[in-house]
């Protein structure tokens, strides 16, 4: 059974301005595909060929199998953090728990910047939620993810060059300040709740 390349959420031109067509194009139809053929190579006739992407994340031992099944992962994850009609702030359950854990949302989301921007060389950067329901800000190098940690994964942001380079060449700082205007805050209060 071969992992498969999910459908991006929304069409390619509709992040712009934040995120162009060329960088999605490039980030998802390059960087992601390639993650996903990748894998299905080296999983081919192997003990993983049937077994579900979080599955390989848990259980391989093989680096090169995990950073690609971490990598399209945490790309399918991303993904589904971004919307054409995100931004603003978040409401309900979300918002109480970042109020509560951070101080404020504007608190969270400083601090949240603060960990993508200084984390040296590529990763990521994640809201996550522990075993005892608290909240954290982490941040993974490389193929990290937070899976292997047993962290609820919330929210991530891709800290990877390739993920900013087109529109905003080396100042992530500026490309994170695009994450804000398209974060979808709905999809990362359906991670707190389930």
């Amino acid at each position: 059974m071969a992992v498969e390349l999910p459908n991006l959420p929304y069409a390619m031109d509709e992040l712009a301005p934040h995120i162009s067509p060329d960088t999605l194009e490039y980030h998802y139809g390059k960087h992601h595909r390639a993650y996903v053929t990748n894998l299905n190579k080296l999983i081919a006739d192997s003990v993983w060929d049937d077994k579900s992407l979080d599955d390989i994340i848990y259980d391989t031992s093989d680096q090169a199998v995990f950073n690609n099944a971490a990598q399209a992962w945490n790309h399918s994850f991303y993904w589904n953090c971004l919307s054409p009609t995100g931004g603003g702030t978040p409401k309900g359950k979300l918002a109480s728990a970042l109020d509560k854990e951070f101080g404020s949302v504007n608190s969270f989301k400083e601090q949240f910047t603060k960990k993508a921007a200084t984390l040296f060389g590529s990763g990521w950067a994640w809201l996550v939620k522990d075993k005892k329901g608290n909240l954290r800000i982490t941040q993974e190098s490389n193929a990290g993810t937070p899976l292997t940690k047993d962290l609820t994964p919330l929210l991530t942001c891709d800290v990877w060059e390739h993920a900013y380079y087109l529109d905003y060449k080396n100042a992530r700082p500026k490309y994170l300040d695009a994450f804000w205007e398209l974060v979808n805050w709905s999809y990362a209060e359906e991670q707190l709740v389930r």
